[in-house]
């Protein structure tokens, strides 16, 4: 059986983007979001969560590109200490990540502050995941397991494409078939890692090397592709609006076209819409949830 989890990133970050969550998921194609605990929108996004229980709720746990809940003296290697401020490019994150720069106590501490803010709002987080993919990276997944694990979460997003996704991404960039090939390397150790801290996760992500160009005929190839077993389609819908242009995104017009190409999945009715929930019904809640 194919069972998908239709996931909205970036819940929160305008109102935008928020009215474009609700809306799909109130259309029946979207099932699940991640939220961020500090952006523009993220007040908004929470009381929409919170009169929507059927949307299945995740943290998206932010270290690059946004700025910390924590006190910047307090994650000297996360954040520029003269704007307060993550890195603004994965790029610049990634290079002192791997150089072991990065302190994985800061990571742990700045994940479970962003999951503790939005669960002390009554939100039972489904899962967890990272802004731009970070969770990838051991140094990265590492704490944000230990911070989910300690917060009663016990699902994350597997953030790589399977061979038979990218086969199915109709015009594929020479150089997004590098960056795939590039970080397949670290998923033995993802799936190592995920398994040793006893968490669910699906199959893989679909939609991920599509991210700014995902229309309808991309998300209908790539369902119609889809074989047996659970996967996670990865959006990011929104409305492109003058809020959005405030933003630090390349995502802008693409937010419309993937906010209009989700409609498509209605026309697979044997594909079985599901969230994050399903995969750790048996979890512990968190205290208080």
């Amino acid at each position: 059986m194919s069972r998908l989890i239709v996931n909205a990133d970036d819940f929160g970050l305008t109102a935008g983007v928020n009215r474009a969550i609700i809306e799909l998921h109130k259309a029946r194609v979207l099932t699940s979001a991640t939220l961020m605990a500090r952006a523009a929108g993220t007040e908004q996004a929470i009381d929409l969560a919170r009169s929507a229980p059927s949307l299945g709720v995740g943290c998206h746990v932010v270290l690059v590109d946004g700025e910390p809940l924590l006190k910047p003296k307090d994650l000297p290697s996360l954040v520029d200490q003269h704007t307060g401020a993550f890195q603004p490019k994965l790029g610049a994150f990634l290079q002192k990540l791997l150089a072991g720069r990065i302190s994985e106590t800061e990571i742990e501490a700045e994940a479970a502050a962003q999951i503790a803010l939005l669960q002390s709002r009554g939100l039972h987080l489904t899962h967890i995941d990272a802004h731009k993919h970070a969770h990838m990276f051991p140094a990265v997944l590492k704490p944000l397991l230990r911070a989910a694990k300690a917060a009663g979460i016990r699902a994350i997003r597997n953030p790589f494409e399977p061979a038979w996704s990218q086969r199915a991404t109709p015009g594929l960039q020479l150089v997004r078939r590098f960056e795939l090939m590039l970080t397949r390397r670290y998923e033995p150790e993802f799936r190592r890692l995920v398994a040793e801290a006893g968490f669910a996760t699906t199959d893989g992500a679909i939609g991920v090397l599509a991210t700014g160009t995902l229309d309808a005929t991309t998300v209908a190839s790539l369902i119609s592709a889809m074989p047996d077993g659970i996967f996670e389609l990865v959006s990011h819908p929104g409305y492109n609006d003058a809020a959005l242009a405030k933003v630090n995104t390349r995502l802008l017009a693409s937010r419309e076209a993937e906010r209009n190409s989700l409609q498509k999945i209605k026309q697979f009715p044997a594909v079985e819409l599901v969230s994050f929930a399903s995969l750790h019904t048996s979890a512990p809640e968190h205290p208080g949830n």
